[in-house]
């Protein structure tokens, strides 16, 4: 009956309308029309009554708005499954509670019909792949999310999941997605505002800004945007040092701080002292005036005149060991502010030298150590290349001797300077001793490594030395070594070594690689 023309299935459904006395109506001649053809058609589209449902939807809200326009995209291209995603997003909206799971089957067909194709099994293997890294990032906030992704991993590691019904799932799981992803993104932001504000406000809430001062910049600058997870171990590494070393001087500070304290306490106890010996030596002057006055013989007045003249050597004395007294407590304070002086600077400096170079203002061999180890660390669990490049400045004695010393550690200053301006923000330098310097590369291989001293090399001869009103070209001999699947950090570093003394007999200003 499939093979008959379809202008004779009309006319008999047209006879058969009639014999039965129906309605002339669609319906009535859609379904006599399936009947007499053995088929039947799929149910018309309602998009008219879907779209006045969509006229009294709510959108007020940005989720509401944002699924009543993927309610109206979904009308307009008649597709049933972003209809029904759509509708189950806002029952989530509704939802105070996450539901029990519900085994999300196929959109409704044929019946009896099959789905559409299975989906391939590599395919499926990367969605679980993709959903169990996607998943820890998320926190443990949302629980509809997790649900929904562990019903979406365990329908994709059956074996040949239809691809139909993984399009309906992974539209209602993208909904939810995008939900938590705005509140992680909100969260994080919220989070880097208030440490901001609290890092912004740890001076005014300590009696010694500068106590502070070094944690504040590390944290600042660790809170700032972008983020990242060497940064972060960087800062916190730092920190620990600082720490140790600021509450060490600050220890020792409280006890100089209070070792004044008990200074200016005698000093106020002496003057005090010298105040009533005074008193006292005024009062016995005057009693001895008035039994002067009142004196009528010679021999009355002359036991007063001993006890003024006993009085007196008792006050020249007492003022002699006054002042010597005072004398020493004025050489004693001087010492205990000279030794708070020094110490109030080795706080201050605690937090920039605890694993930087104080000349240059780079690593200094302990953070070189530590970036070593967390580098070669982080290479070896994401399979990436790591170079590590040692220079040496050429010439540097000749350097020191016309120059002098001072001359010296500004040219290396400007090498440092210019270094940390040319590389990449990843890239960390550290002095190695005297004038050689380490380069520590991430994610860079043996050919790009070379390619990165020789254009630090390049820079150099733009940017002179200035010495007073004399221009110095400072260069530099380098070698770089790339590190090998089994090999140390110290390993490398000496093929580093070995490349440097190579560039260095091969006439100085050159890049060897090791």
């Amino acid at each position: 009956m499939a093979d008959r023309n379809p202008s004779e299935i009309a006319r008999e459904t047209l006879k058969l309308l009639a014999s039965r006395r129906l309605a002339p109506t669609p319906d009535n001649y859609q379904a006599l029309y399936d009947e007499i053809a053995g088929t039947r058609s799929a149910p018309a589209f309602p998009e008219g009554p879907l779209r006045q449902i969509g006229r009294v939807l709510p959108g007020q809200t940005p989720a509401q708005k944002r699924l009543l326009g993927l309610f109206e995209n979904a009308v307009a291209a008649n597709d049933w499954g972003a209809l029904q995603g759509v509708l189950v997003g806002y029952a989530n909206l509704g939802l105070g509670a996450a539901p029990a799971p519900v085994a999300v089957r196929e959109a409704d067909g044929p019946a009896g019909q099959a789905p559409s194709g299975a989906l391939p099994t590599e395919l499926a293997e990367q969605l679980v792949r993709l959903i169990d890294t996607l998943m820890p990032a998320l926190g443990e906030d949302d629980s509809r999310v997790h649900e929904l992704a562990a019903q979406l991993v365990q329908f994709l590691k059956q074996p040949a999941p239809p691809s139909s019904t993984l399009q309906l799932m992974l539209n209602n799981f993208s909904y939810r997605l995008s939900f938590a992803a705005e509140d992680q993104a909100a969260i994080r932001s919220s989070l880097l505002a208030l440490l901001q504000m609290v890092f912004e406000n740890i001076a005014a809430l300590s009696m010694d800004d500068r106590w502070l001062h070094g944690q504040v910049e590390a944290l600042m600058a660790a809170s700032t945007p972008p983020l990242s997870l060497r940064r972060l171990d960087d800062v916190q590494r730092r920190l620990k040092d600082v720490i140790f070393k600021q509450t060490e001087a600050k220890t020792r500070l409280l006890q100089a701080q209070d070792q004044m304290k008990e200074l200016l306490a005698a000093f106020v106890e002496r003057l005090a002292q010298m105040d009533q010996s005074s008193s006292s030596y005024h009062d016995t002057l005057e009693q001895c005036a008035e039994r002067i006055g009142q004196a009528t013989h010679l021999q009355e007045i002359t036991p007063v005149l001993e006890q003024v003249m006993s009085a007196t050597r008792a006050m020249a004395l007492n003022s002699r060991v006054a002042r010597d007294e005072l004398h020493q407590l004025r050489e004693r304070s001087e010492l205990r502010h000279t030794q708070i002086t020094a110490l109030q600077k080795a706080l201050d400096e605690a937090s920039t030298q605890a694993r930087h170079d104080p000349l240059t203002g780079s690593l200094n061999r302990k953070g070189l150590d530590e970036v070593m180890e967390r580098e070669v660390a982080r290479a070896r669990r994401n399979e990436a290349p790591l170079c590590v490049a040692l220079l040496d400045l050429d010439n540097f004695k000749a350097i020191n001797d016309r120059l002098g010393h001072a001359s010296g550690d500004q040219a290396l200053v400007h090498l440092a300077q210019v270094a940390r301006e040319v590389m990449r923000p990843q890239d960390m330098l550290a002095r190695y001793g005297g004038e050689e310097f380490v380069l520590v590369l991430p994610d860079t291989a043996l050919p790009q490594g070379v390619e990165a001293m020789t254009r630090l090399q390049r820079e150099l001869t733009t940017r002179f030395f200035l010495r007073g009103q004399e221009k110095v070209l400072i260069t530099f001999s380098a070698g770089v070594a790339q590190l090998g699947r089994e090999e140390t950090s110290e390993e490398a570093l000496r093929r580093a070594d070995q490349g440097m003394y190579l560039a260095k007999r091969a006439g100085k200003n050159r890049v060897t690689a090791a």
